[in-house]
């Protein structure tokens, strides 16, 4: 019996201690570089006929186009061999030819090669040249050769040209007149649909045959959206678009573009807009629709395809499958697999076979790491609109009275949604309730939602996290007492607002590249975007005619409000952030010695892309708000 005790009593003790194991390995520290690894792999691409992937990888410190063959692997090989710049990017041009650019960095000269990837010849395509190049989708190589715009003639307007593989040099097709913003090609290379844009208004151009000229066939306005997918089969008049002309949402129609005239509704759903996703030009078909509420979701349209992607989610229960890419016959794909909790890994499978292969984990260093699930909410604005986000707790077993990071995102013109998210693992590993918001204006709820945060940068869309925060507290979820503000691009933006003008509510604000001075960002805007200059107008205003708008909401012109420490991050590259703007909202803040930690990178962008710098960049992050949060 003694013995039989002290069995238990043994048992007990090893079931505590792992219990007690698990809830340590639950809250445990992660290391920041491990939220931040770079996969070594990357751009995963399968060739048309199915027999082989290339990607990019890293040798001699850069990137470059490695090949696996898939029937024999004793075929794989490295592609290119720079030592002293990076691929950029590349694609298939048919079963053996790659296309692909190389430069120091993605605004460099434009250098555009292809290669062959049995005999590793490689032929330069362009002079290289200070210009932008645009691929017409799909990439599909026409004889000899691949459709791109070009900007050489003007900075401003693309114009259309072929673009020959064995280096001869490019033709002309059509000249822009300046107007046009998208051009689109028949399966049978001949371009025959483009769209002009001048931000106020959108319209489509058709023409049968390239001898003619284009004429115009429809007129939208800025809120209306017409995105054509791809021809239908064996029509050279009738494509698939998103649409929501006569709707609020994107959806699914056929429409003919020589009468301007949509002709059925395909699909639609009555929460969100649709995504460009799921039409094959291969096939020259619909294979599904795709949409996003808070996972990705389909409605398929080919039965075989439908039969396939039933097996592939089998193996992958309750896992999220995007599609990156597939052969011609649709029997070879590439798709990255992955939840809230784990950044995934791509994965190359056989549909014949019914067999996935791990090309490459996302993220090794966090695999086997309990990370935080993403919860959805919803709630009403001071307003009455429905807004959507995602809490993410951290897993130290409470859920009230929390410290909350409300994380903002870029855009407006984008959106929050359950994917993996590297940033908010970190934080809610750190102890803190991270709080995401589709603000108004945020995309994929349609145009009235979208065009609800017109005008509103520095009014309803800060107050939507404001209404969001207050919801949290009156539900007992966050200690007001206990509120910090961060995001990038426009969320470094909306942190920087929110330290001027609502110190009283916020406990601290971080800011990476936020935008201290609106009448900068409109002059950064580089000319082949100046087209949508007058759309910017609508979305933020117009510096010119609404000169007190632009003071008002410009952090930089009214510093002295500012009461909460501030951390802020600037690259020296980055465009639409003035670095003499970015100083002076710092010089102002140390006047009035408030706490301020400002980090400059000379040679980093809009974002941190170096490894040092982004680890350095959360070390001081993790480092501010245990401070002052």
């Amino acid at each position: 019996m003694f013995r039989f005790l002290l069995w238990i009593f043994a048992v007990c003790l090893f079931v505590g201690a792992v219990s007690c194991g698990n809830k340590q390995n639950t809250n445990k520290l992660i290391p920041i570089e491990d939220f931040f690894v770079k996969p070594e792999k990357s751009n995963f691409k399968i060739s048309p006929d199915g027999r082989r992937v290339a990607y990019l990888g890293i040798d001699d410190h850069c990137r470059n186009i490695f090949v696996l063959d898939l029937q024999d692997k004793s075929k794989s090989k490295q592609l290119t061999y720079q030592s002293d710049m990076n691929v950029q990017y590349f694609f298939w041009a048919s079963d053996s030819l790659i296309v692909y650019s190389n430069s120091h960095s993605p605004q460099d000269s434009l250098r555009i090669y292809s290669i062959l990837v049995d005999s590793e010849k490689a032929t330069l395509l362009l002079p290289v040249k200070k210009a932008r190049l645009r691929w017409l989708a799909p990439h599909t190589l026409h004889d000899n050769y691949l459709l791109a715009t070009l900007n050489d003639r003007d900075s401003t307007a693309f114009d259309l040209y072929k673009i020959f593989v064995d280096g001869s040099k490019p033709k002309l097709l059509t000249r822009n007149p300046g107007n046009i913003s998208k051009w689109f090609a028949s399966p049978d290379g001949k371009v025959r649909l483009a769209m002009t844009n001048d931000s106020v208004q959108e319209s489509i151009l058709y023409r049968a045959e390239e001898d003619m000229p284009f004429r115009q066939i429809t007129t939208t306005d800025y809120q209306t959206s017409i995105r054509p997918l791809g021809f239908v089969k064996h029509s050279n008049t009738h494509i698939y678009a998103l649409s929501n002309d006569n709707r609020d949402r994107l959806s699914l129609v056929e429409y003919d573009v020589s009468t301007g005239k949509e002709e059925r509704l395909l699909f639609e759903n009555p929460e969100v807009d649709l995504e460009p996703a799921g039409y094959s030009y291969d096939l020259q078909e619909l294979i599904f629709s795709q949409y996003t509420i808070n996972k990705v979701k389909r409605h398929f349209f080919h039965p075989t395809f439908q039969q396939y992607f039933a097996k592939l989610t089998a193996k992958f229960d309750n896992q999220s499958i995007d599609i990156l890419d597939m052969d011609k016959n649709m029997h070879h794909w590439i798709v990255k697999i992955y939840t809230d909790v784990h950044a995934g890994g791509i994965y190359y499978y056989d549909v014949i076979s019914d067999t996935a292969e791990l090309l490459e984990e996302m993220n090794p260093k966090l695999a086997m790491t309990t990370l935080s699930p993403k919860e959805a909410v919803s709630f009403q604005s001071r307003d009455g609109l429905t807004l959507h986000g995602y809490l993410t707790y951290p897993l130290i077993g409470k859920r009230d009275q929390l410290p909350v990071v409300v994380l903002v995102h870029d855009g407006p013109n984008r959106r929050e949604t359950s994917d993996f998210d590297a940033e908010v693992q970190f934080l809610a590993n750190r102890g803190y309730l991270v709080f995401q918001l589709n603000y108004r204006g945020s995309a994929g709820y349609g145009k009235q939602f979208w065009s609800a945060g017109f005008k509103e940068w520095g009014g309803k869309i800060q107050a939507d996290m404001i209404d969001g925060v207050t919801w949290l507290i009156h539900q007992g979820i966050v200690d007001k007492e206990r509120v910090a503000i961060m995001g990038s691009g426009f969320g470094g933006y909306s942190a920087l607002h929110a330290a001027t003008y609502n110190s009283s509510f916020y406990k601290c604000a971080i800011s990476m590249s936020g935008y201290t001075n609106l009448f900068t960002y409109f002059k950064e805007i580089p000319p082949h975007h100046q087209q949508y200059v007058r759309l910017f107008y609508t979305i933020i205003g117009n510096p010119n005619k609404e000169y007190e708008l632009f003071k008002a909401i410009s952090p930089v012109f009214h510093a002295d409000k500012v009461k909460i420490p501030v951390l802020f991050a600037q690259g020296g590259k980055d465009r639409f952030s003035s670095l003499t703007d970015a100083n002076q909202f710092v010089q102002k803040l140390k006047n009035n010695d408030v706490p301020i930690k400002y980090i400059y990178r000379e040679e980093e962008g809009r974002r941190f892309r170096s490894e040092e710098n982004i680890i350095n960049y959360y070390q001081e992050v993790e480092t501010f708000l245990k401070k002052y949060l």
